[in-house]
């Protein structure tokens, strides 16, 4: 029986660090909120260690390009996505929404991970720290509407009476 290697669930990463720079890697995403520092595996086999507190954004991509951040930073639209619509402020003044699970304890980790607005852009999910972060506006809840059950004497008066009762 075959073992499989921990690096198997490393994901391609484009990391933004509040500087600005850009770093390629491999991450896996099962220790994202869990570790820090972050163990980042570079395209040519070096580990890199990564605090949270220098990191703008870790965006997972299709493939390592040079534009990998969202071209579009806003919904054009209310977006169809189950979930809480957010608007995330960073601390140097740039915003971005996304669709983050509506579960508040996953919020209150370390970061927070979120589907872009660019649904088909070459980045799936961005994770930021909360470091990064000055402020998290939820702008709405979108998903499937919850519909209450029909009452009993609704049901009875919709209903047509058979002969006679």
């Amino acid at each position: 029986m075959k073992t499989r290697s921990a690096n198997s669930t490393r994901k391609k990463v484009m990391i933004r660090t509040l500087e600005g720079e850009a770093i390629r890697g491999f991450l896996n995403p099962a220790h994202l909120g869990q570790t820090d520092p972050l163990d980042v595996l570079t395209p040519d086999g070096e580990h890199l260690s990564m605090e949270l507190k220098t990191l703008k954004s870790i965006c997972f991509v299709n493939d390592f390009t040079d534009d990998f951040e969202p071209v579009r930073k806003a919904f054009l639209s209310r977006p169809k996505l189950d979930g809480l619509w957010v608007r995330l402020r960073f601390r140097d003044g740039d915003t971005l929404e996304g669709i983050v699970p509506n579960n508040l304890l996953e919020l209150l980790d370390r970061g927070v991970q979120i589907i872009p607005p660019d649904l088909h852009g070459p980045t799936g999910r961005i994770f930021i720290p909360r470091t990064a972060l000055a402020e998290m506006s939820v702008l709405g809840v979108v998903g499937i509407a919850r519909r209450r059950a029909p009452r009993v004497a609704d049901i009875e008066a919709a209903q047509p009476r058979l002969f006679g009762e």
